[in-house]
């Protein structure tokens, strides 16, 4: 079976994408096929995976509202056993364009359904939203992982975001599971770091993975160079930290898609 898991967070800069190119990445490592599917219209993802423009022929946009199919629009990346749907600046109409469609909810759901190709992961990189987009994410996928920044504003974003998915819940996807809130950006020398890390455990408890994130400069600089910072410095602490958060994704994972 796959499994498919959203990556979300309405807040922008909280390290929404770099997690979802690092753990696909790292989870590639281990032997599973993984499909990363690049729903932000700035496709950093896809960017940061070393993947030009020229080479965005078919995109999510064509996948959401076009004719075309999953396996259309997928590519290789350099990376082994990780594909890519890419994304383009286009992406950023489709949220207008979606409101003509019947089940416009659903469509990303159907394409991914509808695939005959088979990953063992799903990763689905949404926009810093919660508009249709994000929800189509949401109703496809079997989980949620939340990247969640250490900063003063961090708890009163998330209650937002598991509001929405209690609606996604109710009205279109009843088996939504959140897998997992991420710590992202985490700085010991910092106080306020460490006194949001304890508030968010303390209201979420398990649901906190014990991996946390770093700041970390190779982090930031990997993407410019087309590379995910597992492969640019897979020994830099924020590398670590993404190969040692995989495991404990995995160990989350249902038993089926663990021995896929």
């Amino acid at each position: 079976m796959t499994t498919c898991i959203a990556v979300a967070n309405q807040k922008g800069g909280v390290g929404k994408t770099t997690s979802a190119i690092n753990l696909a990445t790292a989870l590639s490592a281990t032997g599973m096929h993984v499909l990363l599917i690049d729903l932000d219209p700035q496709g950093n993802a896809s960017t940061g995976l070393g993947i030009g423009q020229s080479q965005r022929t078919r995109s999510s946009y064509d996948l959401l509202v076009g004719n075309v199919t999953l396996d259309d629009t997928v590519i290789a990346t350099r990376v082994p056993r990780l594909d890519l749907v890419p994304a383009t600046v286009d992406l950023s109409g489709a949220e207008i364009e979606l409101v003509e469609f019947d089940a416009r909810t659903h469509r990303l759901d159907r394409a991914v359904k509808g695939s005959s190709r088979r990953w063992d992961i799903i990763l689905v990189d949404c926009p810093p939203s919660l508009g249709l987009l994000t929800i189509n994410a949401m109703v496809a996928a079997d989980s949620l992982l939340v990247p969640l920044q250490c900063e003063f504003f961090a708890l009163e974003g998330l209650s937002q975001l598991l509001s929405t998915v209690e609606r996604i819940r109710a009205r279109f996807n009843p088996g939504l599971s959140i897998l997992g809130v991420a710590l992202t950006m985490y700085d010991r020398r910092n106080r306020l770091t460490e006194q949001v890390s304890t508030d968010v455990r303390a209201v979420l408890g398990r649901v906190v993975f014990e991996t946390v994130i770093p700041r970390n400069v190779r982090l930031s600089e990997a993407p410019s160079h087309g590379l995910p910072a597992l492969i640019y410095d897979h020994r830099c602490s924020g590398s670590e930290a993404y190969i040692a958060l995989a495991r404990e994704l995995i160990a989350r994972l249902p038993e089926s898609a663990e021995a896929a």
